[in-house]
């Protein structure tokens, strides 16, 4: 019994000697990651084609990004379910040097809209930087009725399901957005879907819908060619994006509404910590720095550059607010 307990003492010892002569290997090990990475290319995924909106953030953050790294960064396109077929791409990535530049419905209701989603943005993706915003600017045909946005909103009222409104989808912020004023100013205009903005544009400059939310960037050039009017801003006070448009909470139609669409870099929930935090800190800077800045509000953002905390927060109350219209309105993805 005695050697017994002798034997079994050594091995105790032995066993804890070896961890640690391997501790600070496996230290090294656990902070190689940032420092060794990146190893080769880095992906950019999009979920949309060349020269859309994500597209355009991509590329400019992605030479910056590159000379940063020291390894080329590239951008793919892999378009297709609103941006969510570049986002499950980018959940079940392994090689740990894929990140995506996605938009609001790929990070915060992609599930909640349709189950069969084969990802969960809010398990799968991890957080890097909210790089831009922007707000929505309620928009009608030039010839809309009333020369106020509470004018407009009477007729609106007055016209109940007769009128309708454009989305470029079902499950859009467009669409989540529109169902939400509606609840707010007792609006009840007939959705009806379209492939992107630009067909909304164009059946709207047509007369065929009455109204939509569409990014201000694509509406202010059709308003300022007398082709269509502006209605009122998402956002509790005026956009630097269009200061010219007064918002809809200046034209007395709602008090505190606030929406917006936004643009954010991601990485797979699996990518070590090390590296997604130095990415956050990277795409932070380069968003915030004077000559990218001003790329992006040309295109049409408000430069966020947040920490990866601040996209994780506006994730989570984003989700809450569309999810919330989500389930009170039944909207379903098709």
């Amino acid at each position: 019994m005695k050697a017994q307990l002798h034997s079994r003492l050594r091995r105790t010892l032995l066993a804890a000697a070896l961890v640690s002569a391997c501790a600070p290997a496996l230290a090294q090990k656990a902070a190689q990651p940032a420092a060794a990475w990146p190893t080769k290319p880095v992906r950019i995924l999009v979920g949309f084609p060349g020269g859309s909106t994500p597209d355009l953030v991509a590329r400019t953050i992605a030479e910056p990004l590159s000379k940063a790294l020291g390894q080329p960064v590239v951008v793919e396109n892999r378009p297709g379910a609103g941006g969510n077929i570049a986002a499950d791409m980018v959940a079940k990535a392994t090689d740990d040097h894929t990140i995506g530049v996605l938009i609001n419905g790929n990070m915060t209701i992609a599930k909640l809209l349709n189950p069969a989603t084969p990802f969960d943005p809010l398990k799968d993706l991890a957080p890097i930087s909210l790089i831009g915003t922007a707000p929505l600017l309620l928009t009608a045909p030039v010839n809309a009725p009333g020369n106020t946005a509470q004018e407009f909103f009477v007729a609106a009222r007055t016209a109940g399901n007769k009128w309708s409104y454009g989305t470029p989808g079902v499950g859009t912020v467009g669409h989540i957005g529109m169902e939400l004023l509606k609840t707010k100013t007792n609006i009840d205009p007939v959705h009806v879907p379209y492939p992107g903005n630009p067909q909304v544009i164009t059946a709207m400059i047509g007369g065929q819908i009455h109204l939509s939310l569409l990014p201000p960037g694509l509406a202010a050039a059709q308003i300022r060619a007398g082709k269509l009017k502006a209605i009122g801003v998402t956002s509790v006070s005026r956009s630097v994006l269009v200061p010219e448009y007064p918002s809809l909470d200046e034209g007395g139609v709602t008090r505190g509404f606030q929406l917006e669409i936004w643009t954010a870099a991601a990485a797979p929930v699996s990518m070590p910590k090390p590296i997604v935090a130095r990415l956050s800190r990277l795409v932070s800077e380069i968003a915030r720095s004077p000559e990218v800045r001003q790329k992006l509000f040309q295109q049409g953002w408000q430069v966020a550059g947040t920490s990866a905390e601040g996209l994780a927060n506006r994730i989570k109350s984003d989700t809450a607010l569309l999810g919330g219209v989500i389930q009170m309105r039944s909207i379903k993805a098709e």
